[in-house]
């Protein structure tokens, strides 16, 4: 299946626009409870405003929920984000760390975004369980756990270590346009023979079809 996978999504990657590492920690941030397509419609007044951990520390609090107020919990993401600015400068020199211990004492970030930052900035690969990634995964059968940390594990030890940035971004890609929650479109689904679970959706190709939905995604 992760064969299938690589070659159905040959050029999946993450569609958080970003430009060097810091701006893909604060899309990630921003991108909790939010899609994408509207942290992407964000942050570039964001990053045009703010431009290094010193400009978030430093931040007029109002000033930065109004621009960020659109990705919802603007708030909460705003504290955080202030606090991370803090914390960049005073323990890391103003620099996004590069290990997952590091990056995970940071103010607002858990694991699912210190994996993002890790294989997307740094190229340290890294299993990012979002909705969609524990949601396939489980309905593939390769795991039975919901929690994201043991979920994260078990499937670090069925792919090898290398897949792992690229098999999230494969997964999320194929959540996103196929294998949707309440009904997959399994009838056109190039997994289907391999998958437990084919028949949760339509199997019907006419049917199946005209619930595949195209990216870019949110």
């Amino acid at each position: 299946m992760n064969r299938e996978l690589a070659a159905l999504y040959p050029d999946a990657h993450c569609e958080l626009d970003f430009s060097d590492p810091l701006e893909l920690l604060i899309a990630t941030i921003l991108s909790a409870q939010c899609t994408d397509r509207r942290v992407n419609a964000t942050t570039p007044a964001l990053f045009a405003r703010y431009r290094s951990a010193k400009d978030y520390a430093a931040a007029d609090r109002e000033e930065m929920e109004k621009i960020i107020m659109p990705t919802g919990f603007f708030r909460a993401k705003t504290n955080s984000i202030i606090k991370l600015g803090h914390a960049l400068c005073e323990r890391f020199d103003g620099e996004v760390p590069r290990t997952m211990p590091e990056l995970v004492s940071l103010p607002g970030v858990g694991r699912k975004t210190a994996n993002v930052v890790l294989g997307n900035a740094f190229d340290v690969p890294g299993i990012t369980v979002d909705t969609h990634f524990g949601r396939l995964v489980r309905r593939f059968g390769w795991t039975t756990e919901t929690d994201p940390v043991k979920v994260e594990h078990e499937i670090g030890e069925l792919i090898p270590r290398k897949d792992w940035t690229d098999l999230s971004h494969r997964l999320i890609w194929h959540g996103r346009r196929i294998c949707h929650s309440r009904r997959p479109a399994c009838g056109v689904c190039p997994l289907a023979r391999l998958c437990p679970s084919f028949g949760e959706g339509p199997t019907d190709e006419k049917t199946a079809a005209k619930l595949v939905k195209a990216g870019p995604f949110s």
